[in-house]
Parts: structure tokens; sequence; C-alpha cells
């Protein structure tokens, strides 16, 4: 697979899932680790209200506040 873009492609066309085939990554490795963090029930809540607001999933709003909060690399 040589090309993997065609100039002039339209990425809005209907797409034929009938032909579509299952990917494998054997090899991609996760570039986050999990953690277990336990914060007050009040600080959550405002966690979720704040990343509500700015209409994003908590979780990834929390991982927001943390690299801020740290700064660059």
């Amino acid at each position: 697979m040589k090309k993997l873009f065609v100039k002039g492609s339209n990425s809005e066309r209907p797409v034929d899932w009938q032909k579509a085939k299952f990917a494998t990554f054997p090899n991609l490795k996760p570039t986050s680790t999990a953690i277990s963090l336990r914060v007050p029930n009040s600080v959550l809540a405002q966690l979720k209200i704040q990343a509500h607001r700015k209409g994003m999933p908590y979780q990834s709003f929390i991982k927001g506040v943390l690299a801020d909060a740290v700064g660059p690399k």
C-alpha cells in the first residue's frame, strides 16, 4: 500500500462497510498509564461541572488540569 492519500479524494463519500476489514496493531503501546486516585466527592463534582461546561469528558478535563499544573515538559 504505497499511497495512503489520494489527491482530490473526498472523505465524505459513502463507505461500503461490507468491504471493511479489521485491523490489528500488535506492537502498539499505550501512551499513558492508568492510575487510581482518591479525591473528595465535592472536588470531583466540581471537576465534572467544569468539564461539562467545556463540553468534554471529565477524565480528559482532569488530565488537562494536571498537565497545566506541572507545566511544559
